[in-house]
């Protein structure tokens, strides 16, 4: 397969608005007139149906994992640009004017996909980080953090650039959220 049919199904893959599409179908409502406008999960749960809040999670971790796994097992070489490519329609998808999520759902399943330590890691930190402060973009960002640190502790570097290359994004996507947590504005979030 080439490299430019990788890239464009991933980013086609990858650019599903699965919380844009839950709430237009089961609250007719548009999701980026709730809450913080974003189309991810954690907005999602702001409508105040957990089933369309738990079912975007479920669905953005499955729209990285499907073709992820399909290409590391078929075209492993490929494997860490199908990844960026997954991530970047997410955060820029296509069809809805390039203003996506925030793209954790689409890292998790990301990590867990390319090595599932990392992704356990990722999900324990988050959900430390989470307890003791109840932000989830906190939560995201130093697990996220955490994740490439770790990576280089034990992994020895292992696509060290690509780890980078995704907390980066993850610092970007979240930059309305430092804000906010800078000036103690930022809302906390209920996800049970």
């Amino acid at each position: 397969m080439e490299t430019s049919i990788i890239i464009l199904l991933s980013y086609l893959t990858g650019s599903i608005p699965f919380g844009l599409l839950l709430t237009k179908l089961f609250l007719k409502k548009d999701i980026r007139k709730i809450g913080s406008g974003n189309i991810g999960a954690t907005n999602a749960l702001r409508t105040g149906n957990k089933f369309i809040g738990y079912g975007t999670l479920i669905l953005d971790i499955s729209k990285a994992a499907i073709p992820i796994l399909y290409i590391k097992f078929n075209y492993p070489d490929y494997i860490f640009i199908s990844s960026l490519s997954v991530f970047l329609g997410h955060v820029f998808p296509l069809w809805i004017k390039f203003k996506g999520g925030k793209g954790i759902a689409v890292y998790v399943g990301i990590l867990l996909c390319i090595n599932y330590q990392l992704g356990l890691f990722f999900i324990g930190v988050w959900f430390l980080i989470f307890l003791i402060s109840k932000f989830s973009s906190l939560s995201s960002i130093l697990a996220s953090l955490a994740v490439t640190i770790f990576n280089y502790l034990i992994f020895n570097g292992e696509s060290y650039y690509f780890y980078i290359t995704l907390f980066i994004l993850i610092f970007y996507t979240h930059r309305e959220n430092i804000k906010r947590l800078i000036n103690n504005t930022e809302n906390k979030t209920k996800i049970y």
